[in-house]
């Protein structure tokens, strides 16, 4: 069995989508409608930069989604591979949720878009700048980094927010709870703590305001049953049924990002085959879950044309 698999904010690059855009009119029209769809040269940004305006969330997360989803159209439409043909499950790492939606037809790529907009926007606005932060605890599990941001808290918020895999945790919450946490960290045997870019406190209660705007912006928006289930973050098990999907879509703002135990919830149900489109970071993640799983990453055309033969 296989998941086609779409990586979450922190995966974007300068230059990225550029060549396989001069290499595909498929993937041209990816980005064009994307564009088109944001009232905004995104596309532009993406190619050239510069980095710190791609790095900002509302720019990062269409920017990340168009360019799976553009990698994905070009496999289907010059490869003619149908992803309900040769997938089980799709899932995404935050935002990237948000993308397997769209690669399984639940959303239109414009309405992609809009909502990664509106949720980029909204996370941005839901803290002020240097009130929230996110640090990554390496080296420990999700029980280990929970009771790092409990002793870290003091009436603070401090959580969980990733559990990307057994050796990397991410917490979220005050900057000052956050900071705390760090050389606690250490001290409870973490190999290493670190802040982390990130202009905002993502997955956790501070969120709620962001969580509302998604209620609101979702409730307006068509969404179909996806092709294939889609494994969600806050619960790491499968769904199909689109009101579901919408309320934990919401909840998804400020719940905890399940990856470790989606990977190992698919495959447990038989997925050992997993295809990361847009970028290399969730297949390293995959391969430290589950050691007997066959990961690949597929960014290129010529990713594309292996997968192609692969397929």
């Amino acid at each position: 069995m296989r998941a086609f698999i779409f990586p979450g904010q922190g995966s974007q690059a300068v230059g990225m989508g550029k060549a396989l855009a001069e290499a595909s009119a498929t993937a041209r029209e990816v980005f064009q409608e994307v564009d088109e769809a944001l009232g905004q040269n995104l596309f532009k940004l993406m190619s050239e930069g510069p980095e710190d305006e791609l790095t900002l969330t509302a720019n990062a997360q269409p920017a990340i989604m168009a360019n799976a989803i553009a990698v994905l159209r070009v496999l289907e439409k010059e490869g003619g591979i149908r992803l309900a043909d040769k997938a089980d499950f799709v899932a995404g790492h935050s935002l990237g949720e948000y993308t397997a939606l769209c690669a399984a037809g639940a959303f239109d790529l414009a309405t992609t878009a809009k909502l990664l907009r509106i949720r980029g926007d909204a996370m941005q606005a839901a803290v002020p700048v240097g009130v929230g932060a996110m640090a990554a605890i390496l080296g420990a599990d999700r029980e280990k980094a929970q009771a790092i941001a409990d002793a870290a808290a003091e009436g603070q918020v401090c959580t969980v927010a990733n559990d990307n895999d057994p050796s990397q945790v991410v917490i979220s919450g005050h900057r000052e709870a956050i900071e705390r946490a760090l050389p606690i960290a250490k001290e409870m045997g973490a190999k290493r703590a670190l802040l982390l870019p990130v202009s905002a406190p993502f997955h956790c209660p501070l969120m709620q305001p962001a969580a509302d705007a998604m209620a609101e912006a979702l409730a307006a928006v068509s969404l179909q049953a996806p092709l294939v289930p889609v494994y969600a973050n806050v619960t790491a098990a499968p769904v199909a049924d689109p009101d579901t999907i919408r309320a934990l879509l919401v909840e998804q703002v400020t719940g905890m990002v399940r990856w470790r135990e989606s990977v190992l919830a698919m495959f447990a149900a038989g997925v050992t085959d997993y295809v990361e489109f847009g970028g290399k970071v969730l297949g390293g993640m995959v391969k430290r879950i589950t050691p007997d799983a066959a990961p690949v990453s597929v960014v290129s055309m010529e990713d594309i044309e292996a997968l192609v033969k692969g397929l």
